[in-house]
């Protein structure tokens, strides 16, 4: 399991994040790679949600049009915990984005889940990002992790900062995850290290995508 921490500019950061063997987030606001750190783009909705501001549609597609090459994955557009709205919304983005070697469908709140599956078997590249309100995201994310499993889809976890929720992610088969306390709080990143390596006591858990489902 990858583990992505938001982009910093902060040298002590970064080489932590380096010898980890962790990845960066580029967002529209945050859009510089660093020396020797792989990245995937996120498309910036949830600051702006947080921030009370619009999306900010022609910073991202510049962000996409300079290092959405080489990026692992672009996390397409969406709306915040919008629902089926923000399927729409996606959708309008997806034909845009299809040069991309990966892109990943945010899966939000009152999401129709039968109508991103749909999507997905269209898409070839395309995966599933679960984003959502928090207390949503911790209720669905084993349910995404059998869709991912039964669609053979990439499958990454946004906001986790924490040991137990990497450890979540793990049992529910997640490829990666994001955060942004490795890179706030350098300290902290040995302690989500050893979770991101063992996360749970072995034996007792068993990642969904290791499971063999059966129908």
């Amino acid at each position: 399991m990858i583990g992505y921490a938001s982009n910093t500019g902060t040298k002590r950061n970064l080489e932590a994040l380096r010898k980890a063997g962790w990845r960066i987030m580029l967002t529209p606001d945050n859009p510089t790679p660093r020396e020797a750190l792989p990245y995937a783009i996120d498309n910036g909705a949830w600051k702006a949600f947080q921030q009370n501001q619009p999306f900010d549609a022609e910073a991202f597609s510049s962000l996409v049009e300079k290092h959405g090459g080489a990026a692992d994955f672009v996390v397409i557009p969406d709306i915040v915990a919008g629902g089926n709205k923000s399927l729409r919304f996606s959708l309008e983005w997806l034909p845009k984005l299809r040069h991309l070697r990966k892109v990943l469908l945010p899966v939000q709140d009152g999401m129709d889940m039968g109508a991103v599956a749909e999507v997905i078997r269209q898409w070839p590249g395309c995966g599933i990002f679960l984003g959502g309100s928090t207390e949503w995201k911790l209720q669905n994310i084993y349910t995404c992790g059998i869709m991912a499993v039964a669609l053979k889809c990439y499958y990454h976890v946004g906001r986790v900062n924490t040991v137990r929720r990497i450890r979540r992610c793990w049992q529910a088969g997640a490829d990666s995850f994001d955060g942004t306390s490795a890179t706030k709080y350098c300290c902290t990143l040995p302690k989500l290290e050893s979770a991101r390596q063992q996360p749970s006591i072995p034996g007792l858990f068993v990642p969904i995508k290791y499971l063999r489902f059966s129908g």
